[in-house]
């Protein structure tokens, strides 16, 4: 039996404001750690007008005051908006105030348009070698050494994890060299799952942070007490989806009946391949679909994400996949 955890965008609904959504994700994180999830993770995004966890730091604080043992962190921060010194700073504030309890996401992708890119940092910095030279930086802010020039206070000598986020095979191979543990974005861009985690695993390099790999895939779920209301359910990130690759990202819409009917053959081929890492159900159905997924993956942990529109709904259908969990076991 592996560990769930919950990755949340703290969703702008249409018709709502992102106070709504704060106090949403705080809502999840709080039932979540009733349910027994492992960890939840916020998103940083910029410019997107149905992402609300853009300051992701800041939430996770926020977050992290209203629970009590759910692990809290960024899934993740995309480094290259950043100087790694700041993120050391903001995550070893976290980590003292939190002790035990904050886990550091790194992307390497902006998380946003250029132009929103250029105005976080100023510049973008085109070299490949970029961000692997400021993930090393920056696990270097959190070494004890008092020898180094530059230190992080808060954060020189704290133990916070450090993790790969990936969607393509950069990532793996990168977590694999550094030894440190894998998350990959399964749940919206799956197509090189597999050889990402081929890569992953043949390439480990034991590290004093993480002596085997160690994976976590995301996974999308719709769960309601009816396939056909979890399907209904779903059209809202099908939409969300859908207009995001078309060039005009929305608030989270509510859900639409018959949504995928209306739809071209190549925005229904690109759902299909997008949603191929998710299930969508009933209680057995989705039992259903989570085994075969850790069957054919031997995943360590389990990213739940579930973008539905309504709050309850999306509280359920959390409930329902924690109380699935044992049985996913084997």
């Amino acid at each position: 039996m592996i560990p769930f955890s919950i990755l949340d965008l703290s969703p702008i609904n249409e018709g709502g404001v992102a106070a709504q959504s704060f106090r949403n994700t705080l809502d999840l994180a709080q039932h979540g750690e009733a349910w027994g999830y492992r960890r939840i993770w916020l998103a940083e995004h910029h410019g997107m007008p149905g992402i609300a966890s853009a300051a992701t730091a800041v939430l996770i604080g926020h977050v992290a005051a209203g629970t009590s043992s759910i692990r809290v962190g960024a899934g993740g921060i995309m480094l290259p908006n950043h100087a790694p010194l700041v993120i050391a700073e903001q995550f070893g504030t976290l980590e003292s105030l939190f002790p035990g309890r904050i886990d550091l996401g790194l992307g390497r992708a902006p998380g946003s348009d250029q132009a929103t890119a250029r105005a976080l940092r100023r510049h973008l910095d085109a070299d490949p070698d970029a961000f692997p030279r400021d993930v090393i930086e920056l696990m270097n802010y959190f070494s004890p050494d008092p020898g180094l020039p530059i230190r992080a206070v808060p954060g020189s000598g704290l133990e916070v994890p450090v993790w790969i986020l990936g969607s393509s095979l950069f990532g793996a191979q990168l977590a694999a060299i550094l030894g440190l543990p894998f998350a990959f974005a399964s749940h919206f861009a799956p197509a090189q799952m597999m050889q990402a985690l081929e890569q992953y695993r043949s390439g480990f390099r034991p590290s004093a942070r993480l002596a085997a790999p160690y994976v976590m895939l995301g996974f999308n779920v719709f769960a309601a007490d009816s396939d056909r209301e979890a399907e209904y359910l779903a059209t809202s990130m099908q939409q969300s989806f859908v207009n995001l690759r078309s060039g005009r990202p929305t608030p989270l819409p509510p859900p639409a009946a018959g949504y995928a009917d209306r739809l071209g053959a190549q925005e229904r081929a690109m759902l299909e391949q997008v949603l191929s890492s998710s299930a969508i159900g009933a209680p057995g159905t989705v039992a259903t679909a989570l085994k075969a997924f850790i069957a054919r993956t031997a995943a360590d942990e389990l990213m739940i994400t579930s973008h539905i529109f309504e709050h309850q709904a999306r509280l359920r259908s959390y409930e329902i996949t924690a109380a699935l969990r044992e049985g996913t076991a084997g």
